[in-house]
């Protein structure tokens, strides 16, 4: 059975995590997976939008599967292995994390190097490496302080507690809770969305929002009026115009 899954429908793509039975915690071969998976999405022009989920009911993804580490000859080997959120975050689609169960650790780290993230009630969510002698290292507390504020993600990062749905909500990890059975659907009809609009702004709009962090504000404002100048200059801004003044939907075919 394929540990990892890509399933495209239109302009959408979802990348399951496949091994439910063990938490969907992270091999390396599932991290070779999903690195072939995301370079097959980046490499298709007619994938608009991505959704990363887990299997089952019980987890998103339970982290770096545990059994697996005592692998690495040495810490610096470990250091230098591929990694998945790396991965995750090498997406140029936008993309959505449809959260179901435990997102702990490495898990937690790939929800967070989404664009967006939704979750299921009954979703978990934690920086546990703390009880295990070490820190997260895909971006877990540089991603959280953007997240949730710095306060906030020292309480996770430094105790290793999960918390609930209603509280990552109110913390802004995550955009909305739905019932798990409705996960996917709604994840699904986000990235629908998110297709529908023009793809080279949608993925602009990507890179704009990664500067925002990464720059100073100034810098930032004017980063962003240059790509919205790349943006106003393409095929799809000239049909967004024609399609507004002929009150009609646009049609967009990135150019």
């Amino acid at each position: 059975m394929d540990t990892v899954t890509l399933d495209v429908d239109g302009h959408v793509a979802v990348i399951t995590l496949n091994r439910a039975d063990k938490l969907n915690a992270m091999t390396p071969e599932m991290t070779d997976a999903l690195r072939r998976h995301v370079a097959a999405v980046n490499g298709d022009d007619d994938v608009r939008a991505v959704v990363l989920t887990g299997a089952g009911q019980k987890a998103f993804c339970a982290g770096s599967d545990i059994r697996e580490l005592d692998a690495y000859p040495t810490a610096w080997s470990f250091r230098g292995r591929p990694d998945y959120c790396d991965a995750v975050r090498s997406l140029t689609k936008p993309s959505i994390a449809a959260v179901n169960g435990y997102a702990f650790g490495g898990g937690l780290e790939m929800a967070l190097s989404c664009d967006i993230r939704i979750a299921s009630a009954n979703a978990r969510f934690a920086a546990p490496e703390i009880k295990l002698g070490w820190i997260g290292g895909g971006g877990m507390t540089a991603l959280l302080a953007h997240s949730i504020g710095p306060s906030n993600a020292a309480l996770m990062v430094m105790t290793g507690d999960p918390i609930a749905a209603e509280r990552a909500l109110s913390w802004g990890l995550i955009s909305e809770i739905v019932e798990p059975d409705m996960l996917i659907g709604r994840a699904r009809e986000i990235a629908a969305t998110i297709a529908s609009r023009a793809p080279i702004a949608a993925e602009t709009a990507k890179l704009n929002l990664k500067a925002a962090f990464a720059m100073p504000l100034e810098n930032a404002i004017q980063y962003e009026r240059d790509l919205q100048t790349v943006c106003f200059a393409t095929e799809d801004a000239a049909e967004g115009r024609r399609a507004f003044k002929e009150k009609r939907p646009p049609v967009f075919r990135r150019r």
